[in-house]
């Protein structure tokens, strides 16, 4: 079985996010969605938050599953059995990042792969930061995120 992993805070998970684990879904036999945590961090969500919006945002895609995960990637992906780690590309900036932490996870671990995947053009400009801080000021969002994460963000900034 083809098993990836695709990791990240999703804080909170924008279309963008989604676009990338269509795209994975496609090429691989199961893919884990894994919402990195840090009980020493603390996110504009809470992990169980995130990981309840990844849930519902990806009902319907059979072959894909959400979890959460705490400490090295590559220890996680090897205790999940996967061969690969998505990760997903918007711009040339994404890449230095990116790329230093390929090669330190393939140091980890030279059997556990990192795949680059670009989402769809409309998503490009799109993080989650961005996202926080239009709906911060009163901005519509619901263009970028899934309908139950613009929800959470007004009530959030309602309050």
């Amino acid at each position: 079985m083809r098993r990836a992993i695709y990791p990240g805070s999703f804080d909170p998970v924008t279309r963008g996010h989604l676009d990338v684990v269509q795209r994975a879904a496609r090429i691989f036999d199961e893919v884990i969605v894994a919402v990195a945590f840090n009980e020493q961090k603390a996110g504009f969500f809470s992990a169980p938050e995130r990981e309840s919006f990844l849930q519902d945002a990806v009902q319907g895609i059979e072959n894909v599953r959400v979890t959460r995960f705490d400490g090295l990637l590559v220890e996680f992906a090897r205790a999940q059995g996967c061969h690969a780690v998505i990760r997903g590309l918007r711009a040339v900036s994404d890449f230095e990042f990116e790329f230093q932490m390929a090669l330190m996870n393939r140091k980890l671990d030279s059997r556990i792969e990192t795949i680059f995947v670009m989402p769809r053009e409309d998503y490009v400009y799109l993080s989650s930061r961005i996202v926080r801080e239009i709906a911060r000021h009163g901005g519509n969002v619901d263009a970028f995120v899934p309908a139950c994460v613009a929800q959470a963000l007004q009530r959030k900034f309602s309050a």
